[in-house]
């Protein structure tokens, strides 16, 4: 869905205020976030960085804001993560702070809203105000930014125990839709999970029964990086499955480790991205990797094919011969 998809027409509810007047503070706020270069883009980022950083994988493994049971979430982590969102949307579109509500927006109070569930929750203090409201589902893939007034009829009359009520099914008709569906950057091993459990299963197990600094995380990093040929990984994958802080050194060093079955690790530094343009895979961007399985390639094959140092390489397929490797020195180093 393109940004200019997203604007909507003023005569619909999306925007008005009560009797079906246009709410011109309201407009004011959403022309201003229209007006900001690549806002669907960035939104979706925030989203995928606030959820990342309240799973916290490199201390605690976990990938799924959703799971039960052991290594879940917390309640707390949860309410927490509206306070991220918060946070990090202020500071990546330079917000300031509101006289009484979160956010200073084109001159005006905005109260910022979010929730993973199917609706929000909203205090007494916001009523009359407008709230930016997101949302966003790590399974699904997809997230939502909008605004809305907060008046009496939006609300149900139900309270919670802090006097809190919610929006209405149908009110959320009156949202002005920023973002009505974007997609959410990648969650790598959610979808993993989903496509491929017993592969992320394998990659989990394999620091079973291996013990020291570094050596069970660098073997599941290794693991990873045979597991997913073709496929782009990023630096919040890297430092869950490792489980430590360097991750770009557990990827040089799983680089080392895999030469031997014939895998390379493709990163950003020159030659890494031509590499991958040769072979047709994802061109890794600086924080994320691509690997592949390579084989010798003849001068008579039609496959894409790439050389390195004096020898053609192209992907392994069923039949072809392993072979250790090439090194592939980059112009400067990782970090």
């Amino acid at each position: 869905m393109t940004q200019e998809t997203l604007v909507l027409d003023l005569s619909s509810p999306q925007g008005s205020g009560t009797g079906g007047q246009v709410d011109a503070e309201l407009e004011k706020v959403f022309s201003w976030f229209l007006s900001q270069k690549d806002y669907g883009r960035r939104f979706g980022e925030v989203i995928r960085k606030s959820i990342d950083e309240v799973l916290d994988g490199q201390r605690t493994g976990r990938y799924d804001l959703y799971k039960k049971g052991k290594g879940r979430v917390e309640k707390t982590e949860k309410t927490y993560l509206g306070t991220k969102v918060e946070i990090v949307a202020r500071d990546e579109f330079g917000l300031g702070y509101g006289s009484k509500m979160d956010y200073s927006v084109a001159g005006t109070d905005v109260d910022a809203k979010w929730t993973i569930g199917d609706t929000w929750t909203i205090p007494k203090e916001a009523m009359g105000h407008i709230c930016l409201v997101m949302h966003g589902n790590d399974r699904t893939g997809l997230f939502k930014v909008g605004l809305v007034r907060i008046t009496q009829e939006l609300l149900n009359l139900g309270e919670n125990g802090d006097g809190k009520r919610t929006i209405s099914a149908p009110q959320k008709r009156r949202i002005r839709w920023i973002i009505e569906s974007g997609a959410l950057p990648k969650n790598f091993l959610l979808g993993l999970e989903r496509d491929d459990p017993k592969g992320l299963s394998e990659i989990i197990a394999a620091s079973d029964g291996y013990r020291g600094a570094g050596n069970g995380g660098q073997r599941r990093v290794n693991a990873l990086f045979k597991r997913v040929p073709g496929q782009l990984v990023d630096r919040t994958t890297v430092v869950t499955v490792a489980r430590q802080d360097d991750g770009p050194k557990r990827v040089r060093d799983a680089r080392k480790h895999l030469r031997e079955d014939g895998y390379v690790v493709l990163g950003h530094l020159k030659p890494h991205p031509q590499i991958a343009a040769d072979l047709e895979l994802p061109i890794p961007s600086k924080g994320s990797w691509v690997s592949a399985r390579l084989a010798l390639a003849l001068d008579t094959e039609e496959r894409p094919s790439t050389l390195i140092g004096q020898q053609r390489y192209a992907l392994w397929q069923e039949g072809d011969a392993c072979v250790t490797a090439p090194e592939i020195p980059t112009k400067q180093s990782e970090s």
